[in-house]
């Protein structure tokens, strides 16, 4: 699943192709994603202009005009291609667009200029709808989430007051979207390691060292991963159909059995479960 860079980089790689077009048509060839599609509601934004594009967590929102924006969510294997005005492959986000994908392209939306931007999902697990701009600090997809990572508001006077008595293992914690928005599997992963914490710990036990370390390299590796263009697990590209490259410098993330990364130190990285999912860790550096 995307995780926070790689849904900034699709709102970036959208942001050079889309704004300020206006939205013509919009085909819908399927009843259901995640949730049902309301084509009452998709004909509202026929004729409104694309203003902006934001990221909030691992959510996109296309602000429109007259109110209206579109909220997306790529679950597992959401993505959007760009067709331009000659009917040419011009980006995706996945994989090269081709015949066999058409079965999967769900939303169509025809834009001025005569580009077409195409929401594909095999799996479905994604959603689309159509909200008030006004609205959105309170949708419920929204409302709930935590500060942004890389934003002020993660520090460590939030940190501290947050976890005051709770119990929870910390690899839970840095997945709770409640607690920080935007973090998955993968990037909970790789920070602990670099803080060299151990992803069973408990958050009672977390010290103000701790913090500061988890605080560091959650901002580093992010602005890493975003700048190399996000971690592409499987079949992840950039808007410019280029693999993300953040996956070749994983220091811990589904390297089971290799050398750790950490200068010598010659254990082998470990797989455990913590709340059915996979989690790797240095036993001898995370402590």
């Amino acid at each position: 699943m995307p995780e926070l860079p790689e849904v900034e980089v699709v709102k970036r790689s959208l942001e050079k192709k889309i704004i300020n077009l206006t939205i013509k048509k919009v085909t819908i060839n399927t009843n259901k994603l995640r949730y049902s599609l309301s084509k009452k509601d998709f004909n509202k934004i026929i004729n409104t202009k694309i203003l902006s594009i934001k990221r909030r967590s691992k959510y996109l929102l296309i602000n429109l005009q007259k109110n209206y924006t579109i909220i997306c969510h790529l679950g597992m294997t959401g993505k959007f291609f760009i067709i331009d005005r000659n009917k040419k492959f011009k980006t995706s986000f996945y994989y090269r667009l081709s015949s066999k994908d058409d079965k999967h392209n769900h939303i169509i939306f025809k834009l001025s200029k005569k580009v077409i931007l195409i929401y594909n999902d095999v799996r479905k697990f994604g959603f689309i709808k159509i909200i008030k701009t006004s609205s959105i600090i309170s949708n419920k997809h929204i409302s709930l989430l935590g500060p942004e990572p890389l934003s002020k508001k993660f520090n460590a006077v939030y940190f501290k007051r947050y976890i005051v008595n709770k119990k929870k293992k910390l690899k839970d914690l840095m997945m709770d979207q409640k607690f920080v928005s935007g973090l998955g599997n993968i990037y909970a992963n790789e920070i602990l390691f670099l803080s060299k914490l151990n992803p069973k710990k408990n958050i009672n036990k977390i010290e103000n060292h701790h913090i500061k370390k988890i605080l560091f390299f959650t901002k580093k590796i992010l602005l890493q991963s975003i700048k190399k263009g996000g971690s592409s697990i499987k079949n992840f590209n950039s808007s410019d159909g280029k693999s993300g490259k953040f996956q070749q410098m994983f220091n811990v993330y589904a390297r089971e059995g290799g050398k750790c990364a950490q200068t010598n130190c010659k254990q082998l990285i470990s797989r455990i479960t913590i709340s059915n999912r996979s989690t790797f860790i240095c036993k001898r550096c995370q402590k």
